[in-house]
């Protein structure tokens, strides 16, 4: 099985996992399937917001440079809004996930 599809099956079955009541991050799910660093920083909450980590903004930040390697920019907002993606130019929202070699 290729990495990708190793990795959806084990996402599917370890959130399955989660009991009633309790939630998890994406993150977390990756490093329990054996993928910690698998491409998670190009994932944004619903408002294209980078989720702060509790680590003082060195993970934000760090994601921030990483979508800026890759070419996406990212806003940063006024006061305490945190660090921004326009999910209408950058955002990826497939109707069914692609085949292998399709974007």
């Amino acid at each position: 099985m290729g990495d990708i599809a190793d990795l959806t099956a084990k996402t599917y079955d370890i959130a399955r996992l989660i009991p009633p009541g309790r939630v998890t991050s994406y993150g977390h799910i990756a490093k329990l399937a054996g993928y910690p660093t698998y491409s998670r920083h190009r994932v944004v909450n619903s408002k294209g917001i980078i989720s702060p980590r509790g680590d003082f903004g060195l993970g934000v930040a760090r994601q921030k440079e990483r979508l800026e390697d890759e070419g996406v920019e990212v806003e940063t907002l006024t006061g305490a809004g945190g660090e921004r993606v326009d999910l209408r130019r950058w955002g990826w929202f497939p109707e069914t996930l692609p085949q292998d070699g399709e974007e």
